[in-house]
């Protein structure tokens, strides 16, 4: 009979053993959290509001959910028109009570769609997790990565971290030069801004929704619009003519 000396045992057997099929089977199928990623004009809120119709097609119920959409109003809209009502997320809203609340009111809830998800808490984010693990709600988040100042947002980064599946949306949206763009400038009076508070909600065309902490001025509110640009042309704030200063499509 051979005996293994403890020097031939490999040490990472006893950290974290997988089950057998047979006892993988009897574990509860965990819910999935996915991050649908991309620019403006991408289509993440058409995707969004499909991927919905689609799971209801199959008699599955859903709850849709959106942070800060560009209309003011508590629902989910895409640029080509599609629209469909939501449920606003305040700043100190608990996830996982939505859900609750709709089981109280007997309502089962197998996914949700989170719409404008780089605006969630990272705590918010967590939740959603929670929700994926411990009661199998699948979750489909649709936001954008970055700022204006380039930078990941809170949100954003969380998902990043703790999503299942992350999804860059596959529809490219073109630099006014041609080049695919991939950064939000945020643009007033043709200049792009810097510095400012995160969340400032606005559209491709001037106007202004929401701001995150400062009041903006009358003129600043009328002025405000944002564009996606190349690196080279965020990098240098070059906008293009005036003809070219909105997004546009490409499918890939």
């Amino acid at each position: 009979m051979t005996t293994l000396d403890e020097n031939d045992l490999d040490p990472t057997d006893a950290l974290s053993s997988v089950p057998a099929a047979g006892a993988r089977r009897a574990v509860p199928a965990a819910g999935r959290l996915k991050f649908c990623y991309g620019p403006m004009d991408c289509g993440k809120s058409t995707l969004a509001l499909q991927i919905n119709h689609n799971h209801a097609r199959q008699g599955r119920r859903g709850l849709l959910l959106v942070r800060h959409d560009r209309s003011g109003a508590p629902q989910i809209t895409s640029r080509i028109g599609i629209t469909s009502t939501a449920n606003e997320v305040g700043a100190d809203t608990d996830l996982r009570a939505l859900v609750k609340e709709q089981w109280a009111a007997g309502r089962h809830v197998d996914y949700l769609i989170v719409d404008e998800a780089q605006f969630l808490s990272p705590a918010q984010v967590e939740q959603l997790a929670e929700l994926a693990d411990d009661v199998q709600v699948d979750v489909y988040c649709f936001g954008i990565a970055t700022d204006f100042r380039s930078e990941l947002f809170p949100g954003a980064r969380r998902l990043f971290e703790l999503a299942d599946e992350l999804q860059p949306v596959q529809v490219e949206v073109l630099c006014w030069c041609g080049a695919t763009g991939r950064f939000n400038a945020r643009v007033r009076d043709g200049e792009v801004l810097r510095a400012g508070d995160t969340v400032v909600v606005a559209d491709t065309e001037p106007g202004i929704v929401e701001s995150s902490a400062s009041p903006l001025r009358e003129a600043e509110l009328t002025t405000m619009r944002y564009q996606v640009l190349c690196r080279r042309h965020y990098r240098t704030g070059h906008l293009g003519p005036a003809t070219a200063q909105h997004g546009q499509l490409r499918l890939t």
